[in-house]
């Protein structure tokens, strides 16, 4: 329940502190006075979007401040640890908001700050509020199938639905993407193709552009390579070239080896050195045997290195084996294509598997909604009828839609009349203002019998109703506030009567500024200001009198 409530520098509010006690309380005052004001304040601490025209212009920073007593409430452990946010002990969770004039925002739970998203999800677990604005929601779809879904408790339901529901759209997903795909692919397949064989045809081999260039060169110089070669193997090996000479100065060393201790190491040198040499002549000389012109060699050479240099610029790369690599891409492409169709008929299968799932699905979905169809309406109508709608007719009705969506394949209608002599038909198009007020109430509280919500606060949901009506909405707001903490914002004296806690909200215009205050009224107050309400500011006997009677007293 919400225990406390401070707001700093928030429109007329320089600084006003609440506290709130469990059961049905309610704010009233004049029009103006700033409960509306108070509500937007709190509107903030569940993570509305700020609007700095509302902060005070001489001041730094609007503050708001809420502490709620959750100790009733286990389940929200998991949100504290899921969110790494501290507990205290005395189960007390504060919740602050802070805004600047330069519409910069901070949330904080327990003093650890937190997204807008966190404050969102945690607040509205903690605290309903009921604007007239929202009204307006009980005509809309969303709402009432909302509401059906809270009485039927079907969360288990909604979940495996919304699963599958989930898994299905992912899979038509995938089935447009592979159509675009092979379409767009399929357009492109002659030319894939075309790629495909040119790069194929060519039998590029890996590191072929290199050999072939290093026999190029060779082909290009084989004369002078001959020449070369030969002139060599003259100078190594013929009469007085090279090796005959070594040899002559390893005899001359032998000869002089016993008077020479250094020449045995000589000698072995030079011969190593001998050999050395005549192994590189008889390469050479092999060499120079197989180093001949070829012009139609060098032709293929130089038509083979043409056609990989065109390959080269034609793709944009460098060497074979890049070509190698664009080879393969057109392979995949081409293989993917070709299996579009079975990876198509195969998705198509899953797809009709998974829709056949997903309508077992909601046929148990909508077999828990329509199961409580019947206690909504008869929760309503004796609800209604109690608030002077003694005609009521009240049905949920149920169509089952063609197409899926997020929350199933049923469509709900709220059919209404109030009147003997009229059919019934949507709320939306059929209900006035006071019975709207009416429905409306009664299904907060249909609703709060089966939620856990620890707070509801309700902004003149008795719009349109007065006397003997407003005194039974008043005792339908004292009993959910039997299970709950209600917060009402009310002008009707006989909902004022039914509450535990009475809150004045009044205006000072004393000081140099307009200010915003509220305060809690005694047993003395609370009449004098049920007469004011009830006769307006001149009190009356008769008024007096009125005001205690509806509180109670003798």
């Amino acid at each position: 329940m919400l225990k406390s409530l401070y707001i700093s520098n928030y429109a007329l509010i320089s600084e006003l502190h609440i506290d709130f006690n469990e059961g049905f309380s309610v704010l009233t005052g004049e029009t103006g006075a700033g409960k509306s004001i108070i509500l937007g304040a709190l509107s903030l601490i569940l993570g509305q979007r700020a609007d700095t025209k509302l902060l005070k212009a001489d001041t730094e920073k609007c503050i708001i401040e809420a502490e709620f007593n959750i100790a009733a409430y286990p389940s929200l452990a998991s949100f504290f640890n899921e969110n790494d946010l501290d507990q205290n002990d005395n189960k007390l969770c504060q919740i602050r908001r802070e805004i600047t004039g330069n519409a910069k925002s901070r949330a904080f739970i327990n003093d650890t700050p937190v997204s807008l998203n966190v404050l969102r999800e945690l607040t509205s677990r903690l605290i309903d509020i009921h604007s007239q604005h929202d009204n307006l929601l009980l005509g809309t779809e969303g709402y009432q199938l909302g509401v059906v879904d809270m009485i039927a408790q079907n969360s288990k339901e909604q979940q495996n639905y919304s699963e599958l529901y989930n898994k299905w759209q992912n899979e038509i997903a995938e089935l447009r993407k592979l159509e675009n795909m092979a379409a767009k692919q399929s357009a492109e397949l002659d030319f894939v193709r075309f790629q495909f064989n040119q790069l194929n045809e060519a039998a590029l081999k890996s590191g072929e552009q290199e050999e072939l260039e290093s026999e190029q060169q060779t082909l290009s110089h084989a004369e002078e390579i001959k020449t070369e070669l030969q002139t060599s193997v003259i100078l190594l090996d013929e009469e007085k070239s090279i090796l005959p000479m070594i040899k002559e100065v390893q005899n001359s060393l032998s000869r002089i080896k016993k008077f020479v201790p250094e020449a045995g190491d000589w000698i072995e040198r030079i011969d190593t050195a001998y050999i050395d040499l005549k192994d590189i002549c008889n390469e050479l000389n092999s060499l120079a045997d197989k180093v001949e012109y070829n012009p139609q060699r060098l032709e293929w050479l130089q038509n083979r290195l043409s056609d990989i240099y065109t390959l080269q610029k034609k793709y944009k790369v460098d060497t074979t084996d890049e070509l190698i690599r664009k080879r393969d891409e057109f392979d995949t492409i081409l293989q993917r294509i070709d299996s579009f169709d079975e990876e198509i008929e195969s998705l198509k299968r899953r797809i009709a598997d998974s829709k056949a799932d997903l309508t077992s699905a909601a046929l148990k979905l909508s077999e828990t909604r329509r199961k409580a169809t019947k206690p909504i309406a008869d929760f309503l109508v004796e609800q209604l009828k109690q608030l002077g709608m003694p005609n009521i007719r009240f049905e949920v009705e149920i169509s089952t839609l063609e197409d899926f969506g997020p929350n199933g394949n049923d469509e709900v209608q709220f059919l209404f009349s109030a009147n003997k002599n009229r059919d019934m038909q949507a709320v939306q198009l059929i209900a006035s203002g006071g019975e709207v007020s009416r429905l409306m109430l009664s299904i907060k509280y249909l609703v709060a019998n089966k939620s856990e919500l620890p707070t509801i606060i309700f902004d003149e949901i008795d719009t349109g109703v007065s006397g003997e009506i407003a005194d039974r909405m008043g005792e339908i707001m004292q009993k959910m506030g039997e299970a709950m903490q209600v917060i009402t914002i009310t002008h009707l004296p006989q909902i004022a009567a039914k509450s535990s806690q009475h809150y004045l909200v009044y205006k000072d215009d004393k000081g140099l500024q307009t200010q915003t205050y509220i305060r809690k009224l005694t047993a003395e107050e609370r009449i004098t200001q049920l007469a004011q309400m009830l006769s307006g500011k001149q009190l009356t006997e008769a008024s007096v009198q009125n005001a205690k009677e509806l509180l109670g007293f003798s």
